[in-house]
């Protein structure tokens, strides 16, 4: 007798055991980098600033350094001194203003910098005034960016260009982060081939270049993983299990491609479970269903996490920003949860729904609507490559033209 099958869980009850299970399981390990060598790993300690930002008041124009209470509109003060950047000009001497550049430490007197297009030069060593300046115009005060003793970054942020910059603006030579995560990649079938070892022309009947090998590992590459490439495997029960064990040995996670359907040559399902377990197996999702998570025992101890995704290109693409990058990130400590949907108008009609949560590739257009690509099918790879988001739909949900639908723009959705 049959087995019944399970029903299909829900994307959001899939992604909270999913979560729940990467936390767990999350990156103990940190080490220090330059900060240099930093970009796009995560923060395991905060970054406290030890100075003030700026350090000292400063000139954020190049003009003069004034008394406000001594200009008056076309009358001459004579120049008594200049201070370029990097130098520390002397107290300024009452009724004289001293040239200073941008980033100029203001000299002690002075209250205000009085632009240089607002000067003009008035024989030798004198300048007059087409405005009077309030007192601090264009003066960048001390501590005004940063106090010392200010947390500028916190434990948990993956860090941008624009974080590195402010933690060498604070003194941060080196940075604590987690460990980046290992993953281990591999596909599955027989049909596959890779690219450079057959021309098109040659392509045996039966067979399809390995394209998801290539989509996986780029995603895997730009979310910081390291990743360990195990290639194409056989579809053999033995050797599905003997590439799940070696995967296992050094690697956080596992994830694979293909196999994960309920066919006689579908043997990730019960390798899994006879190297260790699986928690899920089917989610509700449209391209997507076979989604499979659990772990594999460690002959050392320990377990890593698994991750089956289908092998239709557009599902694996799919399947990866929707669940396997929030598993990636709940790995590292950061924030887990999927981006908050854009509501942007729908320039299309959808009027066949499905009874799963849609995930539809579209595109922003110049009037600042969606625009749908005609063949959503799970196959057509140019779909996902044409496409810059995703149109997040509920179960059966038509959508007509002018409807507002939840869009998920791309780049909110892994690399975060």
């Amino acid at each position: 007798m049959t087995e019944p099958r399970a029903p299909m869980l829900a994307l959001d009850e899939a992604l909270q055991r999913l979560v729940a299970g990467a936390t767990a399981a999350h990156i103990g390990e940190v080490e220090t980098v330059s900060t240099l060598d930093a970009l796009g790993r995560v923060l395991a300690a905060d970054v406290v600033s030890l100075i003030d930002v700026p350090p000292q008041d400063n000139s954020s124009m190049d003009g003069y350094a004034v008394r406000v209470a001594e200009v008056a509109a076309g009358a001459a003060l004579p120049v008594s001194q200049r201070i370029p950047a990097g130098q520390v000009g002397d107290p300024l001497v009452p009724g004289s203003v001293a040239r200073i550049f941008t980033g100029a430490q203001v000299p002690p007197g002075a209250d205000a910098i009085v632009m240089q297009e607002q000067a003009e030069p008035v024989g030798e060593g004198a300048v007059r005034f087409t405005a009077v300046p309030q007192t601090g115009q264009w003066i960048r005060r001390r501590g005004e960016d940063v106090r010392a003793g200010a947390t500028v970054l916190v434990r948990g942020t993956r860090l941008a260009p624009q974080a590195l910059g402010l933690a060498a603006t604070v003194g941060a030579a080196e940075l604590r982060v987690v460990r980046r995560p290992r993953v281990a990649l591999f596909s599955t079938g027989d049909e596959l081939v890779m690219p450079g070892t057959v021309p098109p022309s040659a392509l045996p009947p039966g067979t399809i270049y390995n394209s998801n090998r290539f989509t996986l590992r780029g995603l895997l590459q730009a979310a910081g993983c390291e990743v360990t490439d195990l290639g194409i495997v056989p579809d053999r029960l033995d050797a599905t299990r003997d590439a799940l064990r070696h995967a296992a040995t050094h690697n956080d996670l596992i994830l694979t491609s293909g196999g994960v359907s309920v066919g006689e040559e579908d043997h990730i399902r019960p390798a899994v479970a006879a190297e260790g377990r699986v928690e899920l197996w089917q989610v509700a999702i449209k391209p997507g269903k076979p989604l499979a998570f659990g772990a594999v025992r460690r002959a050392q101890g320990g377990e890593a996490l698994f991750m089956g995704l289908p092998g239709n290109p557009v599902s694996s693409f799919v399947t990866f920003v929707l669940a396997v990058a929030p598993v990636l990130r709940a790995l590292q400590g950061t924030d887990p949860a999927l981006p908050a949907p854009l509501p942007l108008r729908a320039d299309f009609d959808w009027l066949r729904p499905d009874k799963r949560r849609e995930f539809l590739r579209v595109r922003r257009n110049a009037e600042g609507g969606l625009k749908l690509f005609p063949n959503q099918s799970s196959g057509v790879l140019t779909s996902a490559v044409w496409a810059d988001g995703l149109v997040d739909n509920p179960p059966g949900q038509a959508i007509t033209r002018g409807d507002t639908v939840r869009f998920l723009p791309m780049e909110t959705l892994f690399g975060r």
